[in-house]
């Protein structure tokens, strides 16, 4: 029987690995975490705050005669003799599903190494120190940092935030609603030292780059991802930020049979443009899972893909009372706020040359399903 291996065991991986099954493939998936997959964006919300139980955040599975080979990562790859290796162990394959994903990046700075969110076992450790008053100091201000921020706070904990941006979530949402949501914050009690960098950490906290000292008992650093690529080093691919794919997630210079999923594909959407980008939205995995299912199984069988895949890129963030959702691209345009206030409910548009290609509402999911058809299709 053709033989898939599928290297990451997160969504975009069982998500594949469905799909090849569903084609009578054999699918051995390699996973560097114990666990089964799992969702991950309630590790800093809901899951957090309630008490982290992974067998309650497992994903429902299809087929029970995948072979999981969990709690090892790999650790090379030849395309070449169709080899993935794993610690002393040597998977041979006929097609290869990319879906090692991403890890937390840390600051290049002196000091101890804060600890970071992104696995149930991170969720674990942290959730044990959140007690009430406890002082904790937020490195970071993207979404994974300011969801943090606001479940400590309904912990009765003590938050600090600092970032190098200017306003948290500046990149997504965009100046205005970025500053509107740090004022929420501030009004549940966060503190916030932005616009500068972190110049050493400490054991019990952080010196800033104009000297600053903040003091915390929990500091975490939520400062942005990176692709997990090194595994694939030594095949000529182009690995510059992920792994480089065409529009039906093919991998770029090779002619093994090889896709790449979820947050480590890098590809164009022509629902934007035809720049390659890597998404880290919650729905991508899934998208581009099932996608390079069918891309893999038609490789595998002799076909050509056919198709033109325009997965609509969407998040959700929980803070307090607001519940944030998306559609598009927000970052690539330039925000206008076409109805409510900006520190109260609305929703944002996000315009590029004229055209909408983003949009966020603050507590309007109902309002915002529109764009959901309309961006790309104007």
């Amino acid at each position: 029987m053709t033989h898939v291996v599928v290297v990451g065991a997160g969504l975009g991986g069982l998500r594949a690995a469905e799909s090849l099954r569903s084609q009578g493939f054999d699918v051995t998936v390699i996973g560097d975490e114990p666990h089964l997959p799992y969702n991950r964006p309630p590790l800093s919300k809901e899951s957090l705050k309630g008490g982290v139980e992974v067998e309650a955040l497992h994903f429902r599975r299809k087929h029970d005669d995948i072979d999981w080979r969990l709690g090892a990562a790999a650790t090379g790859c030849s395309l070449d003799s169709r080899v993935v290796e794993v610690d002393d162990a040597a998977y041979t394959f006929d097609g290869l599903v990319i879906a090692s994903g991403i890890r937390p990046r840390h600051l290049p700075v002196p000091g101890p190494q804060p600890p970071v969110l992104r696995t149930a076992d991170d969720a674990l450790a942290l959730r044990s120190r959140l007690t009430p008053g406890a002082r904790l100091l937020v490195v970071g201000a993207g979404f994974i940092g300011c969801e943090v921020a606001a479940t400590a706070r309904q912990l009765d904990c003590e938050v600090t935030v600092t970032a190098y941006d200017a306003e948290p979530m500046i990149r997504p949402l965009g100046a205005e609603l970025g500053a509107a949501m740090k004022a929420h914050h501030e009004a549940h009690g966060v503190q916030f030292f932005l616009g500068q960098g972190v110049s050493e950490f400490h054991d019990d906290g952080a010196t800033l780059a104009d000297g600053t000292r903040l003091s915390a008992d929990v500091v975490i650093e939520a400062v942005g991802s990176v692709p997990n690529v090194e595994w694939l080093h030594g095949n000529d691919l182009d690995l510059a930020d992920g792994v480089l794919t065409d529009n039906l997630l093919r991998v770029i210079r090779t002619d093994v049979p090889v896709v790449a999923v979820g947050d480590v594909a890098r590809f164009p959407n022509p629902l934007f443009d035809d720049v390659p980008r890597r998404i880290e939205h919650w729905n991508m995995p899934t998208e581009t899972g099932k996608q390079a299912g069918k891309t893999l199984g038609a490789l595998l069988r002799g076909e050509k893909p056919e198709g033109d895949f325009r997965p609509m890129p969407s998040f959700w963030s929980d803070q307090y009372d607001y519940g944030l959702q998306s559609y598009g691209l927000p970052a690539l345009g330039t925000a206008t706020l076409v109805d409510g206030e900006w520190d109260s409910d609305c929703i944002v548009e996000y315009v590029k040359d004229g055209e909408v290609i983003g949009a966020v509402g603050v507590n309007r999911t109902r309002d915002l399903m529109s764009y959901r058809k309309s961006i790309g299709h104007a």
